[in-house]
């Protein structure tokens, strides 16, 4: 399993330089959701580098060095969104939600992007927590979306199970998609934590917040690989039973007796 996950971090490395297999992109979105570690990877080096006497919090997180960690924490975001255009030039047909799935990492840069500039500018309320908040909103709707309709396949209109679908695998935990999708959309609105002036610190609650973020990509991970299974065995390739290869025509066959 360790050179399975060196193997396949090593393809995430080379995303786009050949064909997008599912572990690449199931990999690739796990770490979509380690922006924060990731990023502290520069303030980790930061503070060994200036020494612990010396306050690495105050010497480490000046503004004009975050451009080190946006980029380092938003790699994933630009691995899946290459990962997701190289899936779009390789289909065959009716592969637009390759460009759409692209799109939607791509708000997850922006997003960063805008945080970033509304930290540097100093948490204010000014131009840049505007587009802060426009950039969260848009990137909240967007994943969120794609999470219920593609990721989850869930909120089918008329299903056996309401907002959820005809088909699903744990029976047993019902309520526990239901609280899947309110606990979801919760965490996804994790960046309006940043928002209040007074409160934890800004170290605080991005730790609570990358807290509750791998909580969240855990459970996405149940229903992500559920869908994934049902997909497959919907199409046949994998199954529990082989169809018939003729019309078993039961009227035809000889009664006993």
């Amino acid at each position: 399993s360790r050179f399975w996950l060196i193997r396949n971090v090593a393809r995430l490395t080379t995303s786009g330089a050949h064909q997008v297999r599912f572990a690449d992109f199931w990999l690739g979105d796990q770490f979509t959701s380690l922006v924060f570690p990731l990023s502290n990877l520069y303030f980790v080096a930061c503070s060994y580098s200036v020494g612990f006497d010396n306050d690495p919090m105050v010497a480490c997180s000046r503004p004009r060095a975050w451009g080190v960690p946006f980029l380092i924490g938003t790699l994933p975001l630009v691995a899946r969104f290459v990962q997701s255009v190289r899936r779009w030039a390789d289909a065959t047909a009716h592969a637009n939600h390759h460009l759409m799935n692209a799109g939607k990492y791509a708000s997850g840069v922006l997003y960063y992007l805008m945080y970033y500039w509304w930290r540097y500018e100093g948490a204010g309320r000014g131009m840049s927590f505007v587009f802060f908040c426009l950039a969260g909103a848009l990137y909240v709707v967007y994943t969120t979306t794609w999470d219920f309709l593609m990721d989850w396949s869930v909120l089918k209109p008329h299903a056996r199970y309401p907002l959820l679908r005809n088909d699903v695998l744990y029976l047993r935990v019902i309520p526990a998609y239901y609280f899947a999708l309110v606990s979801n959309i919760v965490i996804r609105l994790g960046w309006v934590f940043y928002i209040p002036v007074g409160g934890p610190s800004f170290a605080l609650r991005t730790w609570l917040v990358a807290i509750a973020e791998v909580f969240r990509r855990c459970q996405w991970n149940f229903y992500r690989l559920e869908n994934e299974h049902l997909g497959n065995m919907d199409q046949y390739r994998m199954m529990k039973e082989l169809p018939m290869f003729y019309a078993q025509d039961e009227s035809a066959a000889p009664k006993a007796g």
